[in-house]
């Protein structure tokens, strides 16, 4: 009986690590200043398109164009993780789920935006990029949607807009000239198969709880 009473302890101690494990972020867990190309699942066509954005298109409102281009592999299709505020998301720091983070289009300095204006093709909301410098408004801001605690790189997950409550979206719809074959990006308000993302290639910050210590992958 004493001996049984011994070895408790013990292996309590030996599943500690286990327990606790949902608690601190994985080494894949997407962190603040990471710059992703984020591709869209398509749960019912089996093929991804990167969400791009191209400072000569406009959209419908007169702001800059955020489409799905199939397979693209430019640095147009890279964004920067950020927080509502620089030091509210320190570089290297773990998003966490139900976070709002801003996403920041490398190449023009433009935010992910959404407002209250019909999309052109499937009269959805309109996405756009907004903003300069980093520097935009309100409308700016997304939530991550994820099943943990930590957004995990390899897992599919949503973006909602904070403002709106509308859900980052593709449905399939085509542009045509001047940039036929890429597809509509919008705000969906049901929360669906079309509004799952993955974060794929790109500079990986090495998550930290300490935003003093981390690394690139």
């Amino acid at each position: 009986m004493r001996g049984r009473r011994r070895l408790f302890p013990l292996l309590l101690l030996a599943l500690l690590p286990g327990l606790c494990h949902g608690r601190e972020p994985a080494p894949g867990a997407g962190t603040c200043g990471s710059v992703l190309d984020f591709s869209h699942v398509f749960l019912n066509w089996g093929s991804g398109m990167s969400l791009v954005s191209f400072n000569s298109i406009q959209t419908g409102s007169g702001q800059q164009s955020v489409t799905g281009v199939e397979a693209s592999d430019d640095a147009n299709s890279y964004w920067r993780i950020r927080g509502k505020s620089d030091s509210s998301c320190q570089r290297g720091t773990p998003v966490k789920c139900g976070q709002a983070i801003r996403l920041t289009h490398v190449n023009t300095g433009k935010n992910l935006h959404t407002h209250h204006f019909p999309s052109p093709l499937s009269n959805n909301q309109e996405v756009s990029a907004f903003g300069d410098d980093g520097e935009g408004d309100d409308l700016d801001f997304w939530i991550v949607q994820c099943s943990g605690t930590y957004w995990e790189r390899e897992d599919a997950v949503r973006f909602k807009h904070v403002g709106t409550e509308v859900f980052l979206s593709i449905t399939g719809e085509q542009y045509g000239h001047p940039i036929r074959g890429q597809r509509e990006v919008h705000g969906m308000s049901a929360a669906n198969h079309h509004n799952y993302w993955k974060a794929m290639e790109g500079v990986f910050i090495k998550p930290s709880l300490d935003p003093a210590k981390h690394d690139e992958l």
